[in-house]
């Protein structure tokens, strides 16, 4: 099957956008199987994206549309691609529902336009909408599927991979169904996670395996197709085995997950509470854990120690560690985390000090970090990072690898209970 992306929005012509959409449908349609050997951008004009679809139609098996589908006047995809298939276009009951649904619970007026993004192609097999308002479409016009999907990527990427994955298998005909299973990675990179399961990537038929870095981590997609349930488990379980006896000890979780959330369950699980100190961070880490619903369990309290005197006045580090290690040493870091501990009075606390730039604090350069953990061992801990990155990607790594030190940790202190 060859397939063909449209983004429509004169943001994204003018720049205001980057489209990350079209990035996530290659990659994804890749991995399926799918061949996407074209990619247009058009604004919001309906002769243009006439012009787009005639041409699309003529050449791919699918095309895929991905914005116009909102209540706004020149959300124009919808009535442009019924006029092209020569159909009307109806109200999706459930749609309107759940639209008419939002604005009640909210207790808000629902304006006449919002009713719109409940219109759907006559005919088309609709593609529900469970993280916003318009639904997705799939419209069969002669031998080509035209799917459109909604521009938000947060509404774009369920619907693809929860609503429309299932009947692309359809479409392709065959009587296997498709499956992937996430594994997210930190402390290793992409390079080296390629080397390490280089054989299997280059040995994979199905299921595939498929590296992609993001954002300091990295993820592993294992997609498996067949027609049993039990059977596309067993495939990825044992890819998964395979896997994790390489670079098991850098895997934290699955799916949509993240290290701050696997440290909240895992907290939350043990029944284990915790308290922050936090120099160069400026209380992102504490943010963080604190945006989780029912935080309040595991989390008791923290300080933002920036200054100097702060952390000696205020959080109780001692006058002669600072005089004679200074404030970016493990020395301080292990005293920031025993004082949060103690004041707090938390099971185990964790703390940052160090040098996000750009310029060199005590003779240290940028990315210079110190992270101390204290309640989770006999002794307190501490870890050292040197990240040659910006000032925001030093802050958010450093909490990053603060979150995975503490998983690894709190495994082995699980052991030991």
């Amino acid at each position: 099957m060859n397939a063909e992306l449209i983004s429509v929005g004169s943001e994204l012509l003018l720049g205001q956008i980057v489209n990350t959409n079209a990035a996530f449908l290659s990659q994804e349609l890749a991995l399926l199987g799918v061949n996407v050997f074209y990619q247009t951008t058009v604004g919001d004009n309906g002769k243009r994206l006439t012009a787009a679809l005639e041409l699309a139609n003529s050449r791919s098996d699918l095309v895929i549309i991905t914005g116009g589908l909102g209540p706004t006047k020149d959300d124009l995809t919808k009535e442009t691609v019924a006029s092209f298939v020569s159909r009307k276009l109806v109200h999706h009951e459930e749609s309107l529902h759940n639209i008419e649904s939002y604005f009640l619970k909210r207790n808000r007026p629902m304006s006449e336009n919002n009713r719109k993004q409940a219109l759907v192609i006559e005919g088309s097999h609709v593609l529900l909408n469970y993280h916003g308002m318009a639904p997705g479409m799939i419209v069969t016009n002669n031998d080509t599927k035209i799917v459109m999907l909604p521009g938000p990527p947060q509404e774009m990427k369920p619907m693809f991979t929860n609503e429309f994955v299932p009947q692309l298998a359809k479409m392709m005909g065959e009587q296997t169904s498709i499956t992937s299973r996430v594994l997210r990675f930190f402390g290793i990179g992409e390079s080296q996670l390629e080397t390490d399961l280089l054989d299997l990537i280059e040995a994979q038929t199905n299921p595939t395996i498929a590296p992609l870095a993001n954002e300091g981590e990295v993820t592993l997609r294992l997609t498996v197709k067949h027609a049993d349930p039990t059977e596309q488990k067993r495939l990825l379980d044992e890819t998964e085995d395979q896997v994790t006896k390489r670079v098991g000890q850098y895997l934290y979780g699955y799916g949509d997950t993240s290290l701050m959330e696997q440290l909240f369950l895992q907290l939350r699980e043990k029944h284990c509470t915790i308290s922050t100190a936090e120099s160069f961070t400026g209380g992102k880490f504490s943010g963080m854990l604190t945006s989780f619903s029912g935080s309040s369990a595991i989390y008791r309290g923290g300080f933002v120690s920036y200054a100097t005197d702060v952390k000696e006045k205020v959080l109780g580090v001692s006058n002669e560690v600072i005089k004679k290690y200074g404030v970016i040493s493990p020395q301080c870091a292990i005293e920031m985390a025993k004082r949060a501990k103690e004041q707090c009075l938390s099971d185990i606390a964790i703390s940052f000090t160090g040098v996000a730039g750009p310029s060199k604090q005590e003779g240290k350069e940028p990315g210079t970090i110190f992270i101390g953990v204290a309640g989770l061992t006999p002794e307190p801990l501490y870890y050292e990072l040197n990240l040659a990155v910006n000032r925001k990607a030093v802050t958010d790594r450093a909490i990053k690898y603060g979150c995975f030190y503490l998983l690894k940790e709190m495994k082995r202190w699980n052991m030991k209970e």
